[in-house]
C-alpha cells in the first residue's frame, strides 16, 4: 500500500512475459470471414474494473467512468 499514486505500481508492457499463440483446427465462418476465433480479448475484460478497484482501495475514491484520469481521482467530492 502506498500513500500516493506516484509510488503506486502500474503494470506496463515490460511486465508481461512471452505470449504463446495456439491455433485450434476448427473452421467457423459464422464468427469471422477468416474462420478463426480469438479469445485474447476475454482476458482483458476485467482490466478497467480491476484498476478502478485498485484506485478505490488506494484512495477511497470510486471512479465509475473511463478514462480514469488523475484529475478524476483528485477532483473534489461534490455533495
Amino acid at each position: 500500500m502506498t500513500v500516493d499514486l506516484a509510488n503506486y505500481h502500474v503494470p506496463v508492457n515490460a511486465d508481461i512475459h512471452a505470449l504463446d499463440v495456439s491455433f485450434v483446427p476448427e473452421d467457423d465462418r459464422i464468427v469471422s470471414r477468416l474462420g478463426a476465433k480469438g479469445v485474447g480479448e476475454i482476458g482483458r475484460l476485467g482490466v478497467a474494473a480491476a484498476i478502478s478497484n485498485a484506485i478505490w482501495h488506494a484512495t477511497g475514491r470510486r471512479i465509475r467512468s473511463l478514462p480514469m484520469t488523475p484529475e478524476k481521482v483528485m477532483a473534489p467530492v461534490l455533495a
